[in-house]
């Protein structure tokens, strides 16, 4: 190898570990590992920088825009308890996959999940099941519908304008659908008659928050005439308790969330504190304040407030942090009383754990909580814990019409993909659907700068010659097997990577090599592309191969392993129905 292959081979390695256990944005990795190989002169700015004029991340990001207009419009709200009916078990999954799946295939699949999952825990709570029998199976439904046209996830439009980089026609929109419409067929029926008997029951967060509150809430109330009335909140130190947290004042039917630090209490306020149940025990020694055994601090929706369940990705700035190092309170005018961590509470000081990606929190807040940051990328999704989610508006069919507006002209050839993605994406702010910053924040630069910074990456892995290098020593393994067994080994490899690190970075590092292969062996190179681009997609294994399965993580209560024991039955017979079906069509 030459001298480059070898500075690509040690920043690829670096990168992939760094992507697997680093709790850093997978867009700095990356882009830390572009300039690298630029300063080392592997590859050129121009090689270097090329992602960011490809129009793949630009698609992606007007795509963007177009979800979250379906998201905050309700779009897919009015469907959902429809669909889903009064029946539980392998009917409602059967209901909620299939159109699901279908929904999926047009908008960012990211977004349909972020919709859903207060519809589907509103329904699960109604007909008193486990959400946990649904949530996970309607990520798993969504990552299958992604794969049926280019529109469906963004994997599929970054290999699109890899090869576009290359100096081919980009995907059509549904060029992939010879090998993705079997994928999602075959994956949503064994979903449905297999990985539904595997699915286990798990309590959700607000299950657990209701079955434990006393463990973590309590209520005290300022004693009329005591030593603490008259002090404010900080004078009285009510805001430097050790391992014990002031969320809410409540003062003559009116909640104030989270106290402000200068607030003077009164004889009779009552104070809600979260903590571990030791250190609450010594509350009820503190002078001042009795305890005001009110039932109504357990309730999970109240006008002055009511419960969030957050969930941490990996992109989130509170990653890494600590909720006292993030000064959470002031910051998101929140409370968190406990955060769950593998299906479990953790139990230690709040403030000083380190939150990691998956972590759910249980915030206590006003209502307009998730208005406020159900658009910010801090975190990956806020569900309202109590009450019905809010229905669709009379906004939702103007998003209907541009989807499909976008899709037919794309489809047709009027258009090209991003042409019809920036007007369908413009339309919208016009239509008054998004305002501008509303458009904005919908935006997920983490996955713009990813793909846009994972250019360089794939260019140098191409200039450098380490992927003809690693090439050559994958067909020396496989020959022996033919066709199948070069496709099988291909689709392996990114299935493996993806659960790894991100399905886009698997996918632009398994790319160049795939091509490579490609020819030599005879294999046409755009069947060879979208075996990648559906394999990348293809993440059962883990919460966090594909964002969809850590948006559910949390909300469904489930533990690691999990996705283990359900996802083999659905990885094993996605992966041969691409391989059956590339080869097909290779």
């Amino acid at each position: 190898m030459s001298a480059d292959a070898w500075v690509t081979l040690a920043v690829l390695l670096v990168t992939l570990v760094l992507l697997a256990v680093s709790r850093l944005p997978p867009s700095g990795i990356v882009l830390a590992a572009t300039v690298s190989l630029l300063v080392l002169g592997v590859i050129d700015t121009a090689e270097a920088f090329a992602g960011f004029s490809n129009p793949a991340p630009l698609t992606v990001a007007a795509l963007y825009v177009v979800a979250r207009a379906a998201q905050t419009t309700g779009l897919l709200s009015p469907v959902t308890s429809r669909l889903l009916g009064d029946r539980t078990g392998r009917s409602a999954l059967t209901r909620l996959a299939v159109p699901t799946a279908g929904a999926s295939a047009f908008l960012n699949n990211t977004p349909v999940v972020a919709m859903l999952i207060p519809d589907v825990l509103a329904w699960a709570r109604r007909q008193r099941t486990s959400a946990s029998r649904l949530l996970m199976p309607m990520s798993y439904a969504t990552i299958l519908g992604g794969t049926v046209t280019v529109l469906g996830t963004s994997t599929t439009l970054v290999v699109s304008g890899l090869l576009e980089a290359r100096g081919e026609e980009p995907f059509g929109v549904f060029e992939v659908t010879s090998v993705g419409g079997p994928v999602a067929l075959v994956g949503v029926v064994v979903l449905v008659l297999v990985c539904s008997r595997l699915v286990p029951d798990r309590l959700t967060v607000p299950e657990q928050a209701e079955a434990n509150a006393r463990e973590y809430v309590v209520s005290m109330e300022v004693v009329p005439s005591g030593p603490l009335e008259g002090a404010t909140v900080a004078g009285a130190r009510l805001r430097d308790l050790e391992g014990v947290y002031l969320v809410e004042l409540e003062r003559d039917g009116e909640s104030i969330t989270p106290p402000n630090p200068d607030v003077v209490l009164h004889g009779g306020d009552v104070l809600t504190f979260a903590g571990q149940v030791d250190e609450i025990v010594d509350l009820q020694r503190m002078r001042g304040l009795r305890s005001a055994e009110q039932e109504h601090v357990l309730e999970m929706d109240r006008p002055g407030h009511t419960f969030f369940e957050a969930v941490i990705g990996r992109s989130s700035v509170l990653s890494g942090q600590t909720l006292k190092e993030t000064r959470f309170r002031s910051r998101y005018q929140a409370a968190v009383v406990a955060i769950h961590r593998d299906g479990h509470r953790v139990d230690a000081k709040l403030g000083d754990v380190r939150l990691r990606p998956t972590d759910t929190l249980l915030v206590l807040a006003r209502p307009g909580f998730a208005q406020r940051w159900r658009a910010n990328s801090d975190f990956l999704v806020v569900a309202h814990v109590g009450g019905d989610p809010p229905g669709a508006t009379r906004r939702a069919p103007i998003v209907g019409i541009v989807a499909l507006g976008i899709v037919a002209t794309a489809a047709i050839g009027i258009l090209p993909i991003l042409q019809a993605a920036l007007l369908g994406a413009g339309a919208l702010v016009v239509a008054r659907v998004l305002t501008y910053s509303e458009a904005r924040d919908a935006i997920d630069l983490d996955v713009i700068v990813l793909i846009a910074a994972a250019f360089g990456l794939g260019a140098a892995l191409e200039t450098s010659g380490l992927a003809l290098v690693i090439a050559e020593g994958f067909t020396d393994v496989f020959s022996g097997w033919g066709e199948v067994g070069i496709v099988l080994g291909i689709v392996l490899a990114t299935v493996l990577l993806t659960e790894i690190v991100t399905n886009n970075a698997a996918a632009v590092v398994v790319l160049p090599i795939a091509l490579s292969i490609a020819g030599p062996a005879g294999l046409d190179g755009r069947a060879i592309a979208i075996a990648v681009a559906i394999a990348a997609s293809a993440s059962f294994l883990s919460p966090i191969g594909y964002q969809t399965n850590t948006m559910v993580y949390g909300p469904g209560g489930y533990r690691f392993t999990d996705y283990l024991r359900t996802g083999w039955p659905l990885t094993l017979s996605v992966v041969v129905v691409i391989t059956g079906m590339t080869v097909l069509v290779a």
